[in-house]
């Protein structure tokens, strides 16, 4: 009986505690050019700057409305890591070594993050794709967001 009461403890400790951990956030987004004949551009990218989503934020209601001074130019990051990619596309069409080539860039990236201790917590993912004739137009964006716990 002794044994199940200190379980039962333990048990509820740690699951205090989880609930109390606090956690530090990366995301590194992979831009993939899907425009024909290999004329976009592809590229890993992760932002070394931070930004306070509060600083852009403003409130709107029927009663008040309260702007955010704060300009587009503010938003902008300068200070960020770019990796070269390769586009899905070349003269002759898909091209699956690119592909390939991409996803050993990629899984390199994840490979070095998770050595720095962090988890791939979320993975999502879009395309805008080519809308007919005359669009020629496309990206295939993927976000690779990362957590670990916060050193205190």
């Amino acid at each position: 009986m002794k044994n199940i009461i200190l379980i039962l403890v333990l048990t509820l400790l740690s699951f205090e505690s989880y609930a109390q951990q606090q956690y530090e956030v990366k995301v590194i987004t992979s831009v993939e050019s899907i425009v024909p004949n290999g004329l976009g551009r592809s590229r890993l990218i992760s932002a070394n700057e931070q930004r306070d989503y509060q600083d852009f934020t403003s409130t709107q209601t029927d009663d008040d409305n309260t702007r955010n001074k704060s300009k587009r130019k503010d938003i902008r990051v300068k200070d960020f890591e770019e990796t070269k990619l390769l586009n899905f596309y070349n003269i002759g069409g898909i091209r699956f070594q690119n592909i390939a080539a991409n996803d050993a860039v990629i899984e390199s990236k994840i490979n070095a993050m998770l050595a720095e201790g962090w988890d791939l917590a979320f993975v999502t993912s879009a395309v805008e794709s080519d809308a007919g004739d005359k669009d020629g137009q496309g990206i295939f964006i993927t976000r690779y967001i990362f957590r670990r716990p916060v050193q205190n």
